[in-house]
């Protein structure tokens, strides 16, 4: 099978089984789903949901938490993975937002990138999110799945190169939610440790599954 079939027959199943898709992350603005991403960094999203309701209730916007400090921060998110670095990068994120942007999340990876604390990854899920770009982030999930089901090569080793293939194969519309399901099939299905091949519906298009079951 040509690598775009497969790629159209990945889309057709997904398209007709997850048709609206968005973040798992809880937020109420662009500046609430930054710092989300920032904390969903080597940590699940729904240990970040747990934390981020009482941070947002009394650290809403970048201007109120400008003002606050590490270590204020620090005890709301002591929970999660890296909280100095996070609480740290949080404060100066929402101060450069003030002192560049006006307080607002920017639209484009070059001034993205320059916030601490946000790289490619979370840059692209802001723009995919927030502003509907076809920006494809790719984390643990989506370079496995990728790679599992056969939609990248094995010379894509780091996560840029596979966010390059991906964003070739898949039509630009779609790219935004494309992000989503291979997340979601990998958090939920083709899980790293134990994947749940006997409940996968793409299965047969998967070169992980017939590599593990040549016979079948």
């Amino acid at each position: 099978m040509k690598k775009q079939d497969k790629y159209d027959k990945i889309i057709e199943y997904f398209e007709r089984t997850m048709p609206e898709v968005e973040t798992e992350l809880n937020y109420n603005n662009p500046f609430q789903l930054l710092v989300a991403v920032i904390l969903s960094a080597q940590c699940t999203d729904k240990r970040v949901n747990l934390i981020t309701p009482q941070l947002f209730l009394d650290y809403p916007n970048a201007e109120v938490m400008a003002e606050a400090t590490p270590e204020v921060i620090y005890e709301y998110i002591k929970s999660i993975s890296y909280p100095n670095n996070k609480a740290k990068h949080l404060v100066e994120m929402a101060k450069m937002l003030l002192e560049k942007h006006h307080g607002e999340v920017p639209d484009n990876m070059d001034d993205l990138i320059k916030l601490p604390g946000v790289g490619r990854k979370t840059a692209n899920v802001i723009q995919a999110v927030i502003w509907n770009k076809a920006a494809m982030a790719v984390d643990t999930h989506i370079f496995r799945v990728s790679h599992r089901l056969g939609l990248v090569s094995e010379k894509c080793t780091t996560p840029y190169s596979v966010e390059m293939e991906l964003i070739k194969h898949f039509p630009k519309d779609i790219i935004p939610k494309a992000h989503h399901w291979l997340l979601l099939h990998g958090r939920y299905i083709c899980q790293s440790r134990k994947p749940k091949c006997e409940k996968c519906e793409i299965k047969d298009l998967c070169a992980f599954f017939k590599k593990k079951n040549p016979l079948i």
